[in-house]
């Protein structure tokens, strides 16, 4: 597979959750450090299990306007009736500090994909619950991108070929000419190497002792270094 560099590289796709609102931590991890923040200390596996029970509850069933804080009201709300918290009041806490996290990641992310635009067509591919398109709306992500592609519209989801492919379509490319960006390997490397798409990890700060998916890969710990790879 040809590496990043190797190829002349047109487009690049974005993950959203963990990629372009945090450096490289998922949702799931950075909810259960607000909860426990809270006091709320439970094992990882148990909140697991609330965690994605609460994240399944979503899928399809918000409105397609839904903004991002609103859609972490619920998600935290599901997470904490998940976890039988007594103090319904938690949730409201955490999602707005989540949200305050997120907003600070995205407002840099704006800065960057703007930077990008010049060079390259730009899209988003991600697994989310059918208003992905409303949320980059709100963090002015939009007018910057050639394609949303949000699982729960799309009808499939990563690793799943064909949501790629429907983001690639989009952007009138061919994997070989874009490249992929996130933060999971089983989700977005592993898919964007399935269609033959170089691809770039953001490793998170729980994802230290693990390798690229590919020899060669490009691995950054800040989204910002984009600027030095595609630049």
């Amino acid at each position: 597979m040809p590496t990043v560099g190797e190829v002349g590289c047109t487009a690049v796709l974005f993950d959203f959750g963990g990629t372009l609102d945090a450096d490289g931590v998922p949702w799931r991890e950075r909810f259960r450090r607000l909860f426990r923040q809270e006091g709320v200390d439970i094992a990882p596996e148990a909140f697991d299990r609330a965690f994605y029970a609460a994240d399944d509850a979503l899928l399809g069933a918000i409105p397609g306007s839904l903004p991002l804080g609103e859609t972490l009201v619920r998600l935290a709300g599901g997470v904490a009736e998940g976890l039988g918290l007594p103090n319904a009041a938690v949730h409201t806490i955490i999602a707005a500090r989540f949200l305050e996290a997120a907003r600070a990641h995205l407002s840099g992310s704006a800065a960057l994909l703007r930077l990008l635009a010049s060079r390259y067509r730009l899209g988003i591919v991600s697994n989310f619950y059918g208003n992905l398109a409303a949320v980059c709306q709100e963090a002015g992500l939009s007018p910057l991108l050639s394609a949303v592609v949000d699982s729960t519209q799309a009808g499939c989801s990563k690793p799943d070929p064909r949501i790629f492919r429907a983001a690639l379509t989009a952007l009138q490319v061919e994997p070989g000419q874009a490249v992929f960006v996130g933060d999971s390997l089983p989700r977005d490397m592993a898919g964007a190497r399935a269609i033959g798409m170089p691809h770039i990890w953001l490793r998170g700060e729980g994802a230290e002792g693990e390798g690229p998916c590919c020899p060669g890969d490009r691995v950054i710990q800040r989204l910002d270094a984009l600027k030095d790879l595609l630049l």
